[in-house]
Formats: C-alpha cells, sequence, structure tokens
C-alpha cells in the first residue's frame, strides 16, 4: 500500500479551489449561489475525530502488543489495512471539499458586507479547516500503522 502524498493533496486541494472559485463566479452571475451547508464542518470534524480514536486505539494496542504485555488484545492486520485504507479515501476526499469550500470561500470574501454571504464564508472556513483536521487524522493513522523497515530489501543490509 502506497503512502499518501502531501504533493497530491494539495493538488487535489489546488485544483478544486480554482474550479469551484470559476465555478462560484459563474454560478452567481447567472443566478443564486447556493450555500453551504452548516452540516458540512460538522460531518468533516466527527469523520476527524473517528480516525483521531481509530490511530489512538491502534497505537495502544500496538505498543501493547510490542511491550508483550499480558492480555494484550492484538491488532489484526486486515483491520490496519482496512484503517489505513479509510484514513486515506478520507483524506482524498478531504482534500478536494476543502478545495472545494475553500474556492467558494474565497469568492465570497468579496462580499462580507452581506451578512447572509457573510455567515456562508464562517461556515466555507469551518469546512475547510474541519477538513484539514482529516487530513491531519488520517496521516497520524497511516503514520501510527506503518510498518517498520525492512533490512533485507533493496539495499539493506542481508544476514
Amino acid at each position: 500500500m502506497k503512502q499518501l502524498r502531501l504533493k497530491v493533496l494539495a493538488g487535489l486541494f489546488l485544483v478544486a479551489g480554482i474550479l469551484s472559485w470559476g465555478g462560484a463566479r459563474l454560478w452567481d452571475s447567472v443566478g443564486t449561489l447556493p450555500s453551504v451547508p452548516l452540516a458540512a464542518p460538522i460531518v468533516l470534524a466527527v469523520i476527524a475525530v473517528v480516525l483521531t480514536a481509530t490511530a489512538l486505539s491502534l497505537r495502544a494496542r500496538l505498543r501493547a502488543q510490542r511491550e508483550r504485555r499480558p492480555g494484550a488484545k492484538g491488532v489484526e492486520p486486515l483491520m490496519a489495512a482496512r484503517a489505513v485504507v479509510f484514513g486515506q479515501a478520507s483524506a482524498l476526499v478531504a482534500a478536494l471539499v476543502a478545495g472545494l469550500y475553500g474556492g467558494v470561500g474565497v469568492f465570497l470574501l468579496g462580499s462580507l458586507d452581506i451578512p447572509a454571504r457573510r455567515d456562508q464564508a464562517l461556515y466555507a472556513a469551518a469546512a475547510v479547516l474541519a477538513a484539514f483536521g482529516v487530513i491531519a487524522a488520517a496521516l497520524f493513522l497511516e503514520r501510527v500503522c506503518k510498518l517498520p523497515e525492512d533490512d533485507d530489501g533493496p539495499g539493506g543490509a542481508r544476514a
């Protein structure tokens, strides 16, 4: 399984942000811009909390297993792999969503004097921050579940 790359996440964020900014300009010139839902930052924050809790739980179980504590509950490799895949998928979607709401938020910065638009800009900013929280939690989960490096791979010492 390949590690998440920050370049890929940043690229997704930038492309989605530019496209959503352009789409928001176009949509606003034709009609009314759709609103940013209040639920967006809440759902993203819940996902970040779930990923963080999963990472902390797995880290504690792996530490107990490494220290050979009596009664330590081990971590099944398939469960750890599923958690990492969930984290990676969540990070990719969060990068897209952050770009989407970031682009809309940047567009809304031009009309902060209108109270409804100011509220929408705040919701968009909160969604971007929560999406960054999802990305951070996913990277932490991936780091927790990373296997130690093999010494007998290419370039490593063989016995």
